[in-house]
């Protein structure tokens, strides 16, 4: 008996210890950390240098989430999940407040923000990407043998439904199709079998048909916006909806302006695209169009290659993780990165639709920016726990 207790003793002090993480300093990714720092310090530059007035604010975000980053990548991912349902409370609580309360563009009638002041408003959507890639790190990993299997695969259909869903409706079409593409990445990676993707792709292709030719339909009840129709229709018909490509149109002549080496940082010798406010809002969701037209072909490749090398060290963390939860959130991290940058940078250069979604770490929006670095501060601490080889 007394042998029995001391083993128990014996068993909850390795427990207690195994709580206890000691992290060595030549495990931090100081490469991933300082490419992260590299693009906010780009985005800086360019966000102030088309709007002035953000220098304040931008400088002390930017100060904020170094520090954050930090301080999240020394807390133990592991700890961060065992509350993961407490997260997806929380998400669904501030979706469905957003809807009730929220602000958003005055044209359009979306609901997307709660506006604290004139100056400062919190975006639940933004933070929604990092909540789900951590709930669905988290039940894939329990569900790693049943994963395909029709019970488990309803579940976890369901149980992302209910937050992308409140998305959808904000109206946030892009943001739902960026949640939805980066979670596939990440359920693909768990193990998703082929057969079962082959039998989606068949489903969802003449779906998609039906929906292009729903859309152009206007006799019919639309489940998009006016303006999301809109959009689609101008990038596939422009001349016969050429409003809603007049964005694009003159992004992408700011951008060849640019040519080689561009016209310089706030450079007071050559007209540029923002001081004629061809485009709206250039410091958000068009802020490739502001890269490309001052610092030109070299500072935009310079960018896309910081932005690629983060998407690299990520995937790198991923292989080396030490268990299938820290692999999920690398994957569903550098997954995140890559399609919001190929989206953003698609939409300066007219290759999709007009949409709205930020240019990671580089386009003005502290909740974007607030909930990437938090998503790479578990990335690092991920990286801290990796496989010893």
């Amino acid at each position: 008996m007394k042998l029995l207790k001391k083993d128990q003793l014996n068993l909850k002090q390795f427990s207690l210890d195994q709580d206890k993480k000691k992290y060595s300093i030549l495990d931090y990714n100081f490469k991933l950390l300082l490419l992260i720092m590299a693009a906010m310090a780009f985005g800086s530059v360019i966000i102030v240098s088309v709007d002035e007035t953000k220098l304040v604010k931008q400088l002390i975000g930017v100060g904020a989430c170094i520090i954050g980053i930090i301080i999240v990548s020394l807390i133990d991912y592991n700890f961060i999940c065992k509350y993961y349902m407490v997260l997806y409370g929380i998400n669904i609580v501030l979706l469905g407040l957003v809807l009730l309360f929220g602000s958003g563009s005055d044209s359009h009638g979306a609901s997307r923000w709660f506006a604290i002041s004139d100056s400062f408003t919190i975006q639940p959507s933004e933070f929604s990407k990092i909540i789900l890639i951590i709930c669905t790190a988290v039940f894939l990993e329990k569900h790693a043998d049943d994963l395909n299997t029709v019970k488990t695969l309803l579940k976890l259909a369901l149980f992302l439904a209910i937050p992308i869903g409140l998305i959808f409706v904000e109206p946030d079409l892009s943001t739902t199709l960026c949640i939805c593409a980066t979670l596939f990445i990440v359920i693909f990676i768990a193990g998703l079998s082929l057969k079962i993707i082959g039998i989606a792709v068949l489903v969802l292709i003449p779906c998609f048909g039906g929906f292009f030719w729903y859309i152009q339909q206007d006799n019919l009840p639309q489940i998009l916006s006016e303006y999301q129709r809109g959009r689609i229709l101008g990038h596939m018909y422009g001349s016969e909806y050429g409003a809603s490509q007049d964005q694009q149109n003159n992004s992408i002549m700011a951008i060849g302006s640019g040519q080689l080496t561009g016209k310089g940082i706030n450079s007071s010798d050559v007209a540029t695209v923002k001081d004629t406010n061809l485009i709206s809002e250039q410091q958000t969701d068009f802020i490739f169009s502001a890269v490309g037209e001052e610092l030109g072909f070299i500072g935009s490749v310079i960018i896309i290659a910081i932005l690629l090398l983060i998407v690299l060290q990520c995937i790198r963390i991923a292989r080396r993780s030490s268990d299938k939860k820290g692999m999920y959130i690398a994957t569903g991290m550098a997954a995140l990165i890559c399609l919001q940058s190929f989206i953003n940078i698609g939409v300066a250069t007219s290759i999709l639709p007009n949409t709205g979604l930020p240019l990671p770490f580089i386009s003005y929006g502290l909740s974007s920016l607030v909930s990437l670095c938090a998503g790479m501060g578990m990335v690092l601490n991920v990286n801290l726990q990796k496989k010893k080889y």
